[in-house]
């Protein structure tokens, strides 16, 4: 976090935090929310959509200064006040890129963070891949699915695309929490990135249980 924002959180220690008023897409885009309405009226009700936040220095200072606590709820510390986000998709949006040095594929964080360890893939059942990562839980950004599916493959080198992959089979449903062992069907690397990881099946609604966050924290 900034030092200002650290400082400014050693001065004013009681602010109260706050909901509802920061959604995060599942392109990595942040938006604000007026009036605070970004949670659900009710359960099942249409999310508030929110206007997208275009200031480039908004953004960055929003992504400089975005974590979480214990309960898995992820937050904007803007100064003292802590603003818990809503999570349309994941904590973390992943997209490719290129290693400088080595030319080799890289995963990079919506927030411009270089993703070093992957220790679990989830697939769920609209198709989405998700990853635990060292800096968190993430979605795998639609645009850039492409391009990793050319990189993930198995430890003895059979492409992700070639896999039979788990459908809602009894038995395929991953345990609430990743392990680091392979409890999957398969294991995945990617190429010249990552070590091998388990591969787990889970539906798109229990995916913030199984991967320890919260889609709509109440502060």
């Amino acid at each position: 976090m900034d030092d200002s924002v650290l400082a400014a959180m050693a001065r004013w220690p009681n602010v109260p935090a706050v909901t509802g008023w920061l959604s995060l897409t599942p392109t990595g885009q942040w938006h604000l929310h007026e009036n605070g309405a970004a949670l659900p009226v009710h359960p099942g009700s249409e999310p508030d959509r929110g206007s997208p936040i275009t200031s480039t220095q908004i953004v960055q200072f929003i992504q400089r200064n975005y974590s979480h606590d214990t309960q898995g709820r992820w937050f904007f510390q803007n100064g003292p006040q802590r603003v818990y986000v809503r999570l349309d998709a994941a904590p973390l949006i992943l997209r490719t890129t290129r290693n400088t040095t080595t030319g080799s594929l890289a995963l990079q964080a919506h927030t411009g963070q270089h993703v070093s360890r992957i220790d679990a893939w989830w697939l769920d059942d609209n198709g989405r891949l998700f990853a635990q990562t060292d800096l968190g839980p993430a979605l795998v950004a639609g645009r850039d699915m492409a391009e990793l599916l050319d990189h993930l493959e198995t430890p003895d080198g059979r492409a992700f695309t070639d896999l039979e992959l788990p459908g809602s089979g009894p038995g395929r449903t991953a345990p609430n929490t990743p392990t680091s062992t392979a409890l999957g069907d398969h294991e995945l690397i990617v190429r010249d990135h990552s070590g091998p990881a388990p591969l787990f099946y889970c539906t798109a609604a229990h995916i913030p249980q199984a991967m320890g966050f919260d889609p709509h924290p109440q502060a």
